[in-house]
């Protein structure tokens, strides 16, 4: 797969620019072929006022830097004015003609700023090193102030510290291997910026270098494979530079910017960090928490995509960037920041309207609050209290009670265990009693029919034996007739007075 910046499919659609500088080494500008599709809708990047410098700042800056943000701030200044002074005639009758001639002032003014920004840049990448070692802060207030879009590529790269990084040259031979998360990347990667135009169309090359970049990362980190919400800061590093170095960029948002936890299948590290939005939410808007509380509205249900996404799925893009420029810079911290000031702003409102008009609020009305401005939203973040000790500390809280829970899950994993095996042993042992149930009442039946078979026996034996006696008592008289028959018989045979005949016939008989 070619990369993006070869193709004249996407050239009609994105911005080219020269870069006035040469970058370092291992970047590669814009003017090099990495396309650059601007998220922002407006010129809020570049008309942005200039940071004042601090004193010490100050000391480190050249005297070039020093007259060029001196520049900006005069230009800056000049530009308010004129703002302002369109805005009141807006709202009077005054001749057309003095409107147009503040609103060609601006124009200029506005020129001369753009060309200004785009040199303090320039400066700024060409001398990277230096500016985040000496002039941390000053680089800081400008990020705040937000990077040129033509310089984000760049930016984020340094920022991201993802130039030559090893596993830019295994991205090639990624590709060409096979993972088994592809078909549910294709399913989502239709539902990334489906309105953007880099990315409509099936076959569109926005879809396929998401494609290619997602499933080269599922490939390189098999344990998160691949998670949803990561399309949309893939898609949203795809439209500033090409598909090789945006792979380079997120690997290090992965690796180094907590991104990794929030993405992998237990996505423990999100639960820490509704645990630690819903401390900021408790101690700094306590009223609005605890309306939250009463209609059930749960700090996950409207603050997880924010921390998923980066709010790139909740703000419009040109905001969204703005904010993910500072992200690059110092990592979640402004997502709590802007996600309390979004809550601040609106809490007057929520808290008069019940769960479904919380859900309704959340989804129609307040994403297009800072269209206009996003400084406004980025001033408003940062008057916001976040102390990275105490954040720290609820972290550790968390792990232990996570860990504890972890334990009682544990324990009570194995008590479920035991408890299932206990039900076993005595469904087994109700069967075996069940069959010794049986075996007892057909042996007690089977005593029953030999008890009553017995008892015919000893009624047939006593009655058996009763003809035997009976016939004993029958023959013994029987036999006392033969005895007294045959003495007869005897006494007659001995009588001298019986002829011969007589005892013949005696004899006989």
């Amino acid at each position: 797969m070619s990369s993006p910046n070869s193709s004249p499919e996407r050239e009609g659609t994105m911005e080219r620019t020269e870069c006035p500088a040469s970058p370092p080494a291992g970047l590669s500008p814009p003017s090099m072929g990495s396309p650059i599709l601007s998220p922002d809708s407006s010129s809020h990047d570049t008309t942005l006022s200039a940071p004042v410098a601090s004193p010490a700042d100050s000391e480190s800056l050249s005297p070039d830097e020093l007259e060029l943000l001196a520049k900006l701030e005069e230009q800056n200044r000049l530009l308010e004015a004129d703002s302002k002074s369109m805005r009141s005639m807006s709202g009077s009758r005054r001749n057309s003609g003095s409107s147009l001639v503040s609103s060609s002032s601006a124009s200029s003014n506005l020129s001369h700023l753009e060309e200004d920004t785009w040199i303090l840049w320039g400066r700024i990448v060409n001398e990277w090193e230096e500016w985040r070692r000496k002039k941390e802060k000053l680089l800081k207030e400008l990020i705040h102030k937000g990077i040129p879009h033509h310089f984000r590529a760049i930016v984020w790269q340094l920022l991201g510290n993802a130039t030559d990084m090893p596993v830019k040259n295994q991205y090639s031979e990624l590709l060409k291997m096979s993972s088994p998360c592809e078909k549910l990347i294709r399913r989502d990667i239709a539902r990334t910026y489906p309105e953007h135009d880099f990315f409509k169309g099936q076959d569109s090359l926005g879809q396929e270098v998401l494609f290619n970049v997602m499933k080269a990362y599922s490939l390189v980190d098999r344990e998160v494979g691949y998670c949803q919400g990561s399309a949309f800061i893939v898609g949203l590093l795809l439209m500033q530079m090409p598909e090789e170095e945006a792979f380079c960029v997120f690997v290090r948002l992965m690796q180094e910017y907590r991104l990794r936890e929030l993405f992998k299948p237990s996505m423990a590290e999100l639960g820490l960090c509704i645990y630690q939005f819903e401390y900021l939410l408790q101690e700094q808007l306590p009223e609005l928490n605890v309306h939250f509380r009463s209609q059930s509205f749960h700090t996950s249900m409207y603050a997880s995509s924010w921390f998923l996404t980066l709010f790139l799925t909740f703000l419009p893009l040109p905001v969204a960037t703005r904010i993910f420029d500072i992200f690059m810079y110092e990592g979640l911290e402004i997502i709590f920041r802007v996600g309390m000031a979004i809550l601040q702003y609106n809490q007057t409102d929520l808290i008069q309207l019940d769960m479904e008009g919380m859900s309704q609020h959340f989804q129609k009305v307040i994403p297009h609050q800072f269209d206009s401005c996003p400084d406004k939203l980025i001033l408003r973040a940062y008057q916001i209290k976040y102390n990275p000790k105490k954040m720290k500390k609820l972290e550790k809280e968390y792990t232990t009670f996570k860990n504890k829970e972890m334990e009682e899950q544990i324990e009570i994993k194995r008590l479920r265990t035991e408890n299932r095996l206990l039900k076993q042993r005595i469904e087994t042992l109700e069967k075996e009693s069940a069959a010794l149930a049986d075996r007892l009442i057909q042996g007690q039946v089977t005593r029953a029919q030999e008890a009553e078979e017995n008892y015919v026996i000893k009624r047939e034996l006593a009655v058996a034996r009763q003809q035997c006696s009976t016939a004993s008592e029958s023959l013994e008289r029987a036999q006392d007739t033969i005895r007294e028959l045959q003495q007869r018989k005897v006494s007659l045979t001995s009588c001298p007075h019986l002829s011969a005949q007589c005892k013949s016939c005696i004899h006989l008989c």
